[in-house]
């Protein structure tokens, strides 16, 4: 369970790192925006499924 938490939070921060590239010369404006919007779902979906998570381990004890 603890692994799974782990996980969750890599991927919260990799949704971090996705909203907030840079534009480049290979990264234009209008894919940093797409970038942002996926960065923003996927940090919502895995704080949802983390305090899913924190929910059922207290409810357990």
């Amino acid at each position: 369970m603890q692994a799974l938490a782990l996980l969750y939070l890599a991927c919260i921060l990799a949704g971090f790192a996705l909203a907030n590239i840079p534009t480049s010369a290979v990264i234009t404006a209008g894919i940093a925006n797409i970038l942002t919007i996926i960065g923003g779902i996927v940090i919502i979906i895995f704080v949802i499924a983390l305090l899913y998570l924190g929910v059922k381990s207290f409810i357990k004890k």
